[in-house]
């Protein structure tokens, strides 16, 4: 497991007397509501003074594997529950807005009943998780009826890649309502960290789990939902967290966007992002970005360092899909406070870890993706079909690898993810990706454009599907089946006379 999560003895006494004046203050739903004190904001910066910014960042609670095996129940219900600054009702895994955080190890067991209690079939989907697409491991096509519960086993492979994922409702014409009111969490694979310098290798790590709410009277609202609507952008189910760094301080995020719909432009400024595993795998070179795009379903694990004592806002900025798309507005999304005792600031390295890579591979067979939709953006279409779960859209042979363009052909984006096996994105726009961080499960197509990605289908055999992740396109149709099966035998070849 990881090391501790540090904080300096100043930020200790800090978080103490904010929770003593908590508790002199009044508690809500049975616990203290924790509020930071930080140092006054330096000039220039926007925002309010940092004094009584906001509750402290809670990362959630923890499920881990031991000796190779993690044993979850997973109960679905709808509660009234802490929604960022609300209480309000949603559908909830165990009871929690935000559920705990699956901790595994790659060769481990996922042994995971979940049972359902309220009155709409589910399912759950292990989000990028390199496993069996058939039962009773990751089948997306089975639904779990009301009052009735399925005991779900995954067996990751001992080269499952190590980082961060994710698990949600995957029912049929139903994942974005059921997304929306709550049904998302994390996963961890387990341990990035190893590819650090040993003096990295207990830096503080945090969860930023990424939902937006739309609210309808007391609840969280499930439908209709209108992506271009007024959202309330969450952080770990927190309305605008504290997260504390010391200055010069290196920590582990983990920005995953687990919402059923929108798209996260993320930015913190005076510091740079430095990627380190994109949607649950390793990069090969670590890089630096001062804004990360972040589609419905994607993920980066990503280094942070501590500037100057102070206070900023990590936000998302503006992001417009497309003519037919959604304009996102800026938001603020958490506040991190620097302050405390400085610490010398580490030198990242810079190669990281190893992948495969296919951009010299034999290429088996060439497919073409066209993601379409009709005029009204009411429905939506892969090779002008709408989903249909007993048609077999797409045939690939296990042991191969496929080079595949997917093609937007409308006037807005879409995020673009494949079940079972990742893939190698080789260009954008005839632009080729480095292959140093070119490994995903979830990749952004811009409107009017095409990416070209290599699959190597390894390890299951099954039928599974690929589709657009912003979920209310997934729920009108923009999904396909892919099948996935095993070479024929050879044919015998004639004996000579």
């Amino acid at each position: 497991m990881f090391g501790p999560k540090t904080r300096s003895p100043l930020i200790r006494s800090v978080v103490a007397l904010a929770l003593a004046s908590a508790w002199l203050a009044g508690c809500t739903n049975g616990s203290p509501t924790e509020q930071i004190d930080g140092p006054h904001e330096p000039a220039g910066q926007d925002g309010p003074a940092a004094a009584g910014l906001g509750p402290r960042l809670q990362d959630p609670p923890e499920l881990v594997s031991h000796d190779g095996l993690l044993k979850v129940d997973l109960v679905v219900e709808r509660r009234r529950v802490q929604v960022g600054n609300r209480r309000l009702y949603a559908t909830t895994y165990n009871g929690a807005y935000m559920p705990p955080t699956l901790r595994v190890r790659p060769g481990d067991r996922i042994d995971l009943t979940m049972t359902n209690n309220v009155d709409q079939n589910t399912n759950l989907h292990t989000h990028g998780l390199h496993v069996s697409p058939r039962a009773p491991s990751d089948d997306i096509f089975l639904a779990i009826k009301y009052k009735q519960s399925y005991h779900y086993s995954y067996r990751l492979p001992p080269n499952q890649p190590i980082g961060t994922y994710w698990y949600h409702s995957h029912a049929d014409m139903f994942s974005a309502p059921q997304v929306a009111g709550g049904e998302s969490g994390i996963l961890i694979v387990d341990s990035l960290q190893q590819y650090l310098p040993a003096s990295l290798r207990g830096i503080t790590e945090h969860t930023i789990a990424l939902k937006d709410v739309q609210v309808q009277g007391d609840s969280v609202k499930t439908r209709p939902l209108s992506m271009g609507a007024p959202t309330q952008r969450t952080v770990n189910g927190q309305q605008n967290p504290v997260i504390t760094m010391r200055p010069g301080e290196t920590q582990l995020w983990r920005l995953a966007n687990i919402g059923a719909n929108i798209y996260y432009r993320l930015r913190l400024p005076g510091t740079r992002f430095h990627v380190i595993a994109q949607d649950g795998i390793p990069v090969r070179r670590i890089y630096a970005q001062d804004t990360l795009l972040i589609p419905a379903g994607g993920r980066f694990d990503v280094l942070v360092q501590g500037g100057g004592a102070g206070t900023v806002r990590l936000q998302t900025l503006p992001y417009n899909s497309g003519p037919a798309g959604n304009k996102f507005p800026r938001a603020d999304l958490a506040t991190v406070v620097t302050s405390g005792t400085p610490m010398p600031q580490a030198v990242l390295p810079t190669a990281f870890a190893r992948h495969e890579d296919l951009t010299r591979a034999r290429i088996a067979a060439r497919k073409t993706v066209v993601f379409t939709e009709n005029k009204a953006g009411t429905k939506f279409f892969v090779n002008g079909r709408a989903y249909d779960p007993r048609r077999t859209d797409f045939t690939s042979t296990l042991g191969t690898v496929e080079e595949w363009t997917v093609r937007n052909d409308s006037d807005e984006a879409h995020s673009f993810h494949l079940h079972t096996d990742d893939f190698q994105l080789m260009s954008i726009n005839g632009k080729a990706h480095p292959a140093s961080r070119a490994w995903y499960d979830t990749i952004n197509v811009p409107a009017r454009a095409s990416a070209v990605l290599r699959v190597h289908f390894t390890d299951f055999i099954g039928r599974t599907v690929l589709h657009c992740h912003i979920l209310n396109h997934e729920d009108a149709g923009m999904m396909a089946v892919l099948d996935i099966v095993r070479p024929r035998p050879e044919s015998p070849r004639p004996t000579a006379r």
